[in-house]
């Protein structure tokens, strides 16, 4: 039993004697980390005047294309060595020739009765005039001469149909008829179209009319006031470039894309005259990339893309080196840059540098002008041509 107590008692001294000792040993104190700010890199935003520009596709069609058809019928007797797929042709220049046999007999035949019923018509008029005929009598060889005029017109007529000609300059696009075949009024011959001028349909959305100056539908504007538009696309495996202007628009808004169709013209696709001033030919067909020359607006500032946060916020820094979170209303954007009008910026330095959790207010320090400079070259100047979204 004594020794029990004994024990006790040990066993809480020695808990007291270590209690006191924890309790007397020197805590560390925490140090106090004097952290600076984070260092960030901006770029120095210059407002300028910006030339935007609008961008569209579609593919180059004739302004002019004829399906040639037969309005006589007969046998294929001659075809030109310009009508093949892809040969050229000039106005007037006879393409194919229908069998004219029976319609040269049926001229023969109208002049000569021509010349019979003017002689019928003379003798009743000496007749009239000595009073030997009747007033009907007269208007009715008059009838009949008027009647063999006509006859001979339509006559005349059928023998220049069986020349197959074109009012203009042009190009073969196919051929149906063959030398020795038999056609029927309305049998299809070819498809010919003129190469005097092209056009390119260009679907474009409504939120671009904005920034082009596109002619009003039925008000006549000027050719220097139309707005150039450059087309790109591939000519015998190289990229290639052709100059047009665009000419109209169509006033309407499409249903089923609700897009608006503007339509550029280009003169002498071909390169079949001196005042051509593009390098190389257009064919029809080519499918096209257009970029129409818009408006051009002042004080406005170009952004880099990567550095909107979201879709409309821009981390700025003020004269007091914090950060300033700003949500911008963009006048334009495209794939790099978004515009903004300069009027709507409180601060022109807009950070580089990721930060995992930038806060209003929160103190920087900007990076040295070699690092400003560096970044800088990352971004283009702000009057950079703007090109659709």
């Amino acid at each position: 039993m004594i020794g029990a107590v004994l024990i006790i008692v040990i066993l809480g001294g020695a808990l007291s004697a270590v209690s006191f000792m924890m309790a007397n040993v020197a805590r560390p104190q925490p140090k106090s980390e004097d952290r600076p700010p984070p260092l960030v890199n901006v770029l120095e935003l210059e407002p300028g005047q910006v030339q935007f520009s609008v961008e569209s596709q579609g593919s180059v069609l004739p302004v002019t294309q004829t399906s040639l058809s037969a309005e006589v019928a007969g046998t294929v007797v001659k075809l030109s060595s310009v009508f093949e797929p892809g040969d050229s042709f000039v106005a007037g220049e006879q393409l194919m020739r229908i069998d004219p046999t029976n319609y040269e007999v049926a001229v023969a035949r109208a002049k000569a009765a021509l010349d019979q019923r003017q002689i019928e018509y003379d003798g009743a008029k000496k007749l009239r005039e000595q009073g030997y005929r009747a007033e009907a009598e007269l208007l009715s060889a008059k009838a009949a001469l008027e009647s063999a005029r006509a006859d001979l017109v339509r006559a005349e007529r059928d023998l220049d149909r069986t020349r197959i000609i074109v009012p203009y300059d042009g190009l073969v696009r196919s051929r149906d008829a063959e030398l020795g075949d038999y056609v029927a009024p309305g049998s299809p011959i070819g498809t010919v179209f003129a190469t005097d001028r092209f056009e390119v349909r260009l679907p474009l959305p409504d939120n671009d009319l904005a920034f082009v100056n596109l002619p009003e539908s039925g008000v006549n504007t000027a050719v220097e006031d139309l707005p150039e538009v450059t087309l790109r696309g591939s000519y015998r495996g190289r990229e290639v470039t052709w100059a047009g202007r665009i000419v109209r628009t169509e006033g309407v808004v499409d249903e089923r894309t609700r897009m608006v169709f503007s339509v550029a013209s280009i003169d002498d696709p071909y390169l079949r005259t001196a005042e051509s001033g593009n390098a190389e030919p257009l064919p029809a067909g080519t499918f096209v990339s257009a970029e129409i020359e818009g408006i051009v607006l002042d004080d406005v500032v170009s952004i880099p893309r990567t550095l909107i946060r979201g879709n409309d916020q821009v981390v700025f820094v003020d004269d007091e080196s914090q950060l300033r979170l700003r949500n911008l209303e963009f006048l334009r954007t495209d794939a790099t840059y978004a515009y903004v009008a300069a009027d709507q910026l409180e601060e022109l330095r807009v950070v580089l540098t990721v930060l995992e959790a930038p806060l209003n207010g929160m103190l920087v320090r900007v990076g040295n002008d070699d690092n400003v400079e560096a970044a800088s070259t990352q971004a283009p100047a702000s009057n950079a041509v703007a090109t659709g979204p």
